[in-house]
């Protein structure tokens, strides 16, 4: 029986697609000068994480070794280019922002690593939420480099709000700085690589403080955290 408890936290936390993993790093260090871009194709990918998974779930069993693969890179292309066509008809502008890099979820290592090292060997259930964490997880990692590069770079926090939640949205833009000159550095693709290794670092810290503060507990319930842990 699945873990649902050990898929969310794989996915958000211990085996985070972005900061543990590493995959999937061209669209996150090129799309997250804003927070509405980085939420966009975060949102695309976990919706494509979720139904591959499920579609790769509920064909495994009538697949043969040889074709695994190229069956699964079909199931997602085809996911891929139903989301981009959706985005072009109603979020036409973030489609536009986006550009070659909604289609270039295909390639996005994380989205078939999953669908072969979980969904299928895995029931519907459990693919689907591991696909939605694994999604969740990279999703929160693009937004929270978007805000910091947004910031850091324009002083401003979810400008363009409105080419993904639609005109209401226009009064969503908050000006952290006021008369802010810009730092060129943060939009730039070596501030995305900066960001990102402080978003990794901070991650190595709060582990290695975990890992110290389980060793500096009693035997029984060092055991008791290592078991959670594995699982």
């Amino acid at each position: 029986m699945a873990d649902f408890r050990a898929i969310t936290r794989q996915g958000l936390w211990a085996n985070n697609p972005a900061l543990v993993q590493i995959l999937g790093m061209c669209p996150l260090l090129a799309v997250t000068t804003t927070v509405v871009n980085g939420l966009g194709l975060g949102l695309a990918t976990m919706v494509t994480l979720v139904l591959s998974n499920g579609t790769v779930s509920i064909i495994r069993d009538w697949l043969k070794p040889e074709i695994r693969i190229p069956v699964f890179v079909m199931v997602i292309a085809a996911i891929v280019t139903a989301i981009e066509l959706a985005m072009n008809a109603y979020v036409h502008d973030l489609y536009l922002a986006l550009g070659i890099f909604i289609p270039l979820i295909v390639t996005n290592c994380s989205i078939i690593a999953r669908a072969e090292a979980f969904a299928s060997k895995n029931a519907l259930l459990p693919s689907m939420l591991d696909g939605f964490m694994m999604g969740l997880g990279f999703t929160l990692v693009l937004v929270v480099l978007g805000s910091m590069r947004e910031i850091l770079g324009q002083g401003t926090w979810m400008a363009d709000a409105h080419i993904l939640f639609g005109e209401a949205a226009r009064s969503w833009k908050v000006t952290v700085i006021d008369d802010y000159k810009g730092f060129l550095l943060a939009i730039l693709p070596p501030g995305a690589f900066i960001g990102l290794g402080v978003l990794i670092a901070i991650k190595n810290v709060i582990d290695a403080r975990g890992a110290k503060a389980v060793r500096q507990m009693p035997e029984p319930i060092v055991a008791g955290a290592e078991a959670e842990a594995r699982a």
